[in-house]
């Protein structure tokens, strides 16, 4: 016996096949697709779901909800859109890990903008010990991805310099203990500071260190580099995608003004 189905509706798998008529069975965390006639299946609750379309939860791949939804964990916002899974941590904007929770208030007041406020004071400095604010406590699945402006601070500081090599090995056991403690990549925002600090090279070390353990490069390109060509801050984050061996996800595509360039520059 199911413990539900849902019926008479058309079901989008997700896997790019077209919609078709037919029922999802649930029971337990396990789902079933029903084709044909399912009255004779017996289910603890049946939905009529004629005249709507059945599909996966939708995965929000840029999500800056990663402070906001501590404050409001029901997430209505995206759970009444269908997203069931987000991604956080992106544009290089991630909120752990910190040495000291004094550096992580300070980040939270710099990147206000974007991602809000958490319920203050903010108690974790870990990536681990983030992750756990979100169990069983939100509305959605909450994937993590780690900031490089994090990792900045922590082995070079606030400032606009360059890292030396010590100071990149230290960034790369970061990288690698952030990805340990559940971390699906690295993120960058190459125009906000101070992980717009990072050299080509630098985040080519990092992402490598991300690689070995599965990651991938999620990037906010740098804008700055159109000087060069509508193409640079593209170009930029292929080849650090090669250069580290990482698959590359590519985010954003940025007019200067009305008119400058469409999408099909990029495609």
């Amino acid at each position: 016996m199911l413990d539900v189905l849902i019926h008479s509706g058309t079901i989008m798998d997700g896997t790019g096949n077209v919609g078709y008529a037919g029922a999802v069975g649930i029971t337990g965390d396990s789902l079933s697709v029903h084709l044909g006639d399912v009255s004779d299946l017996e289910a603890a609750r049946k939905i009529d779901a004629t005249g709507y379309v059945v599909s996966p939860g939708f995965i929000d791949l840029h999500s800056h909800a990663g402070l906001t939804i501590l404050g409001e964990p029901h997430h209505d916002p995206k759970i009444r859109q269908g997203v069931t899974t987000e991604l956080v941590g992106i544009d290089g904007i991630s909120h752990a890990p910190f040495k000291t929770t004094e550096e992580l208030e300070r980040y939270i007041w710099l990147d206000s903008g974007l991602n809000g406020y958490p319920p203050m004071p903010p108690d974790w400095l870990s990536v681990s010990e983030l992750l756990k604010k979100y169990e069983e406590t939100v509305a959605v699945n909450v994937a993590y991805i780690l900031g490089n402006s994090p990792v900045r601070i922590w082995g070079v500081g606030w400032g606009q310099k360059e890292a030396t090599k010590a100071e990149i090995e230290n960034m790369k056991s970061v990288v690698r203990e952030a990805m340990e403690e559940g971390a699906w990549g690295i993120s960058t925002g190459l125009d906000y500071p101070p992980g717009a600090y990072a050299s080509t090279e630098e985040l080519i070390e990092l992402s490598r260190e991300s690689a070995k353990l599965g990651g991938f490069y999620h990037t906010h390109t740098r804008v700055s580099l159109k000087s060069k060509g509508r193409l640079a801050p593209w170009m930029e984050a292929l080849e650090i995608g090669r250069g580290a061996d990482i698959p590359v996800h590519l985010t954003h595509f940025r007019q200067g003004f009305q008119g400058d360039g469409s999408h099909l520059d990029y495609l």
